[in-house]
């Protein structure tokens, strides 16, 4: 028997100025009761004062402090290039964004091991044997594995215990494991004198979110080449610590897990019985509700409906589905709005940026798209018993918020070239072309 699903329209208004919306991709239900929008947002992480400390040396992701980290797996230059496997001597060499290991993996590597017998593969086994052949890579890994073995309770008399080779092997996750932060080289901004000056996704210039978002894709790709048994690679950002994040020092996560997340669970059978469902349900929906903020020629960004917290939605027009199969031109369209959303955005306001991509073993088409949510509410009660959200921010009260800030910024200078805002965009139906080709 053929299953059918009726989605409803995503937003509704009652006659009391109630909004309620219905997310038509994860079945999340959201109200905004009248007058809350105009509330002031709360920004209680934001920390100002005098600077104090030496550049470079703020926090553990700081650019003088990288032996405090795992070994690098990538890095991105100024010009774009990006070198994997970075030799422990050449770690002090100038750099934009760097790819590390999550000291602590929320996916551990022992997970693979030991429920999929993984191995890591030859490749990331030569380089970690070049790595500590070398006395200051053996050093430094020895150093940092040192480090977590102390903070995971093991007694020191235990880890004296240890042989050196024992030690090397308890490293082995900085090498083979999947689970991978992509940081900034900047704290503060350049210049900065206040604590409240932070390196941001939107205050850095287009070209390097460009670079930030580039070797993001990058490691993606290279987490689903070295293990056969990841589905899915989750990327996101946890911006300031209302929003999870446990350092205020810009960076990416990527995640490999072994399954489809709920939502991809929640979309699949949907997609097959109408594989356009996010052209007609996402930015041609937004379009007729007058949601859309900018759009360039190959993404378009709107205010996102069915939202626990006011969300800015960027999707990728390309055919290509997967972040790093998108062309250069596409990608840093994507990019370029990614980074607009942020500017206009702030940096002060704690958010989420999200990464949404198809799984690698779906056989049904979905397009990439970053959400950025702004986490400027607190989940209660009431959301918990009855699974119902109060978003206080509605989606036009959002898009008038964001787009004076966009036009600001683009007379400033500040945003990347050709990308169009408010009613200067098309709306054009059926943008997104991830389907083509496609057949049920």
């Amino acid at each position: 028997m053929v299953q059918h699903f009726d989605i409803a329209a995503p937003i509704s208004k009652l006659p009391d100025g109630t909004i309620k919306q219905r997310n038509p991709f994860s079945g999340t239900q959201v109200w905004t009761v009248p007058g809350r929008a105009d509330r002031p947002l709360r920004l209680d992480a934001v920390e100002s004062g005098p600077l104090s400390g030496e550049p470079g040396k703020y926090c553990a992701f700081c650019a003088d402090r990288v032996l405090e980290t795992p070994p690098e797996k990538s890095r991105i230059d100024a010009q774009g290039n990006i070198t994997r496997n970075v030799p422990v001597d050449v770690l002090a060499d100038p750099w934009e964004f760097r790819r590390i290991p999550n000291l602590f993996e929320i996916v551990p590597y022992s997970y693979w091991t030991e429920n999929y017998g993984y191995t890591m593969p030859s490749a990331a086994r030569e380089h970690m044997e070049r790595y500590v052949a070398d006395p200051a890579g053996r050093a430094h890994v020895l150093s940092v594995q040192r480090q977590k073995a102390l903070a995971s309770k093991m007694p020191e008399e235990t880890w004296n215990e240890l042989s050196e080779r024992e030690k090397l092997d308890l490293a082995e996750p900085f090498f083979g494991g999947g689970h991978d932060l992509i940081v900034a080289h900047d704290h503060y901004l350049p210049g900065a004198t206040d604590r409240s000056q932070r390196f941001s996704s939107g205050t850095m210039t287009p070209e390097q979110h460009y670079a930030y978002m580039k070797i993001t894709a990058d490691a993606m790709a290279q987490l689903y080449a070295q293990n056969r048994y990841v589905k899915y690679v989750q990327v996101f950002q946890n911006w300031l610590k209302p929003a999870g994040a446990s350092f205020d020092h810009l960076h990416k996560q990527l995640v490999s897990i072994d399954s489809r997340s709920v939502n991809q669970q929640y979309e699949v059978p949907r997609i097959r019985e109408n594989p356009n469902i996010f052209n007609e349900y996402g930015p041609d929906y937004a379009g007729y509700q007058n949601l859309v903020i900018a759009e360039n020629e190959h993404a378009v960004a709107y205010a996102g409906f069915g939202h626990r917290y006011p969300t800015l939605e960027v999707w990728s027009r390309s055919e290509a589905q997967q972040p790093f199969d998108l062309s250069e031109a596409e990608f840093r369209d994507v990019s370029d709005l990614v980074h607009a959303m942020h500017a206009a955005t702030g940096p002060d306001v704690p958010t989420n940026e999200e990464w949404y991509a198809k799984s690698i073993d779906m056989d049904v088409p979905a397009p990439w798209r970053v959400l950025i949510k702004w986490r400027v509410s607190t989940l209660a009660g009431f959301e918990g018993g009855t699974k119902i959200y109060v978003n206080t921010i509605d989606p036009w009260s959002l898009r008038d918020r964001v787009v004076p800030v966009l036009l600001e910024l683009r007379a400033e200078g500040k945003l990347a070239p050709g990308i169009s805002i408010a009613t200067e965009c098309t709306c054009e139906v059926n943008s997104l072309r991830y389907a083509r080709g496609y057949v049920a």
